[in-house]
């Protein structure tokens, strides 16, 4: 009986605290490159604008970002980026759909080691982008340290709507494309031994140590402090 009533406890912290999920609605207004969107969202999250073309035929053609309650900035940049995709130039109207948080089923985790890693996984459901995959962006670039600018791009090709990632006492939920943090729970993400740059499962990311970079990988903790 113990043991049930521990499950459904369990369940329960599953659906009581869920990780922010996609939500439509429709562009009511027009100003330039800010739309007022037909109901209230949350500030700081991403989403894409859907034209409707009539006849079956509809087409994401614009990025954006709320940034009040009802409004949305219109990103500059493509909604998706993939090279075999052609760039869409059909201009924003009213009614077009807006879905925010499009991509927040695909989701990244930084974590310091495989433990956080682990937990942080059985927390949620979700499609899980393995950190191997930004650990190798992170080898052919040779990048030194986890950035916004970096986590965007990643994102972006990847179409990753969620990163979570793991400090000491917190996990932070970021919006890679707004680049806000748009949640943040209590966390257990301390550890002795934090992987360089976040955990994967490549053993020796530091390839400085093989003489092929003179670059110094930035410890995790004091990386994610100063994520910029």
């Amino acid at each position: 009986m113990k043991k049930f009533v521990l499950l459904l406890l369990s369940a329960y912290s599953l659906v009581a605290n869920p990780l922010p999920t996609p939500m439509e609605t429709t562009i009511k207004a027009i100003h330039g490159d800010t739309i007022q969107l037909s109901n209230s969202v949350p500030q700081g999250v991403s989403g894409i604008i859907i034209h409707n073309y009539g006849n079956g035929l509809s087409a994401i053609t614009h990025s954006l970002v709320t940034t009040q309650r009802s409004t949305a900035k219109i990103l500059p940049n493509n909604a998706i980026l993939h090279q075999n995709i052609p760039t869409v130039k059909t201009e924003v109207t009213t009614q077009d759909r807006v879905i925010l948080g499009g991509f927040y089923n695909n989701a990244l985790i930084i974590a310091p080691d495989a433990r956080s890693y682990a937990k942080i996984t059985q927390m949620f459901k979700k499609t899980w982008i393995h950190p191997d995959a930004y650990a190798l962006k992170f080898m052919r670039e040779d990048l030194t340290a986890i950035s916004l600018k970096s986590l965007k791009n990643f994102a972006q090709t990847n179409q990753i709507g969620l990163v979570l990632i793991a400090t000491k006492n917190r996990l932070l939920v970021l919006d890679p494309i707004s680049q806000n943090i748009i949640d943040q729970r209590a966390f257990n993400g301390n550890t002795p031994n934090p992987m360089k740059p976040f955990f994967s499962r490549f053993e020796q990311m530091d390839i400085s140590a093989f003489g092929w970079s003179k670059s110094k990988l930035q410890d995790y903790y004091q990386a994610i402090q100063t994520l910029k």
